[in-house]
């Protein structure tokens, strides 16, 4: 059997939002997300790491959608979804002020078995958003 070919890392994820400019702000507001391209679609934003914040309205990748060279194939989410962002140990503390000032609810702080702790918030869609410092996972 040959070798399972490599992976870098995660470039994209995806989160389905109601109102994109709302979902936009947010995220550029809260965490200076770069925006890379933005229509009444779906907006990219640069996460640090070489990563993307794909946001797409509900409902305008429910069909195939062309792209220069292919498509990319119908995808969506439903409900809360969740996604976690990496901080520096020393940065907890500046996350925690920074969620307050900006009057975002903490729902829940955890700590875990590995030594890292998590903030748990929502964004305006209700999804469960997560700023952890290393040590939740055994290789992160």
């Amino acid at each position: 059997m040959a070798a399972t070919p490599r992976v870098s890392g995660v470039l994209e994820t995806s989160l389905y939002v109601e109102d994109l400019d709302r979902s936009r702000d947010f995220y550029q507001r809260l965490f200076g997300f770069e925006q890379f391209m933005c229509d009444s679609r779906m907006c990219a934003l640069g996460v640090p790491g070489e990563q993307v914040l794909l946001l797409f309205r509900h409902g305008m990748t429910d069909a195939p959608a062309p792209a220069p060279g292919g498509f990319i194939p119908p995808h969506h989410g439903k409900g809360a979804l969740h996604l976690c962002f990496a901080i520096p140990y020393g940065e907890l503390a500046a996350w925690e002020a920074h969620l307050n000032s900006a009057n975002i609810e903490i729902e829940s702080r955890l700590r875990w078995p590995h030594g890292g702790t998590s903030l748990y918030f929502r964004d305006p869609d209700g999804h469960s958003l997560e700023v952890a410092t290393p040590g939740l996972w055994p290789n992160r």
